[in-house]
């Protein structure tokens, strides 16, 4: 008799800890680093125009580049595309896609780890 309450006891724990744990899997962003995520798409995105030495504009080759420029960076290629400032222009390169876009916002928000 003693035994089916232990059991049932077992049975309900059991069912807690999993429960917990497997929420918890899925909650926590991964972190995004510059060198993975970032760098190839400002290099498949900006060059040549922002890449010295044949770039004449705000230089964005590296990780200080990027991360000094990131808020505008981010404003400008969430601009319309028919915007002037609109980046990257539609002659140049293709617009980035709106994961590309999320991936910088959360790197932005995970203080722009190298």
């Amino acid at each position: 008799m003693k035994k089916i309450p232990l059991i049932i006891l077992m049975i309900s724990l059991s069912l807690v800890i999993v429960n917990c744990s497997s929420s918890k899997k899925g909650t926590a962003d991964p972190k995004i680093s510059y060198k993975t995520d970032i760098a190839p798409i400002i290099s498949n995105s900006c060059t040549p125009c922002h890449m010295p030495p044949q770039g004449r504009k705000e230089p964005l080759e590296n990780y200080i580049h990027v991360k000094e420029n990131i808020v505008e960076i981010l404003e400008r290629v969430q601009l319309p595309q028919d915007n002037r400032k609109f980046m990257p222009p539609a002659n140049k390169k293709p617009a980035l896609t709106t994961d590309q876009i999320a991936l910088l916002v959360k790197w932005q928000q995970q203080n722009m780890p190298e």
